[in-house]
């Protein structure tokens, strides 16, 4: 699963000019799906208030990929072991969403895994100050997301938010899952 197009921070700011040349490093985050009695669920996780990127928001687990990745797959599984406890044995990895591109200069590839078995959750402290779960129809139902904005670098950015009861999944997550969410309609 790949079809579609790539998606980007800047999809709703036209306006954007991006430095030519810039170099984006490759990272891949982990699309964590689970069945249990009452249907489908994503695991998603709030990031540590610590953290360099992306401080406090909403995530998925993953990040970017290291020299001893094979590639942004074996990363995204990596990062989810280390961040959630979720062993890469437990998870069938069903394909990729197309790439996204972050503000912060990150290519990130979004990997669809469904997880087979629960799984002893661990947040790595330094990282993962949460872990948390969502329906997977609530985030796959055009009708949950909004286009809301903020004054990033002194312009108005435009982005897209899906909340859930108390969390407010904006930004790179909300756009990986719009994407998701066009390509499924």
């Amino acid at each position: 699963m790949r079809a579609g197009r790539p998606s980007s921070d800047f999809d709703l700011n036209p306006d954007t000019v991006l430095p030519a040349g810039r170099k984006l490093r490759p990272a891949g985050v982990l699309v964590a799906v689970f069945e249990d009695r009452k249907g489908l669920h994503l695991i998603l996780t709030k990031r540590s208030s610590g953290l360099k990127h992306h401080p406090g928001q909403i995530a998925f687990p993953g990040g970017k990929q290291d020299e001893g990745d094979t590639d942004v797959t074996a990363a995204a599984l990596r990062e989810a072991h280390e961040e959630i406890g979720l062993h890469p044995s437990n998870v069938e990895v069903l394909g990729q969403l197309p790439a996204h591109e972050t503000v912060t200069g990150f290519m990130v590839t979004p990997v669809i895994g469904y997880v087979h078995t629960a799984f002893e959750q661990r947040p790595e402290p330094g990282e993962v100050e949460e872990i948390f779960t969502v329906p997977l129809s609530h985030v796959l139902n055009k009708d949950n997301f909004a286009i809301e904005g903020r004054m990033w670098r002194g312009q108005r950015r435009s982005y897209f938010a899906v909340p859930f009861g108390p969390y407010y999944i904006w930004g790179a997550t909300a756009r990986m899952l719009r994407a998701w969410t066009d390509q499924m309609s």
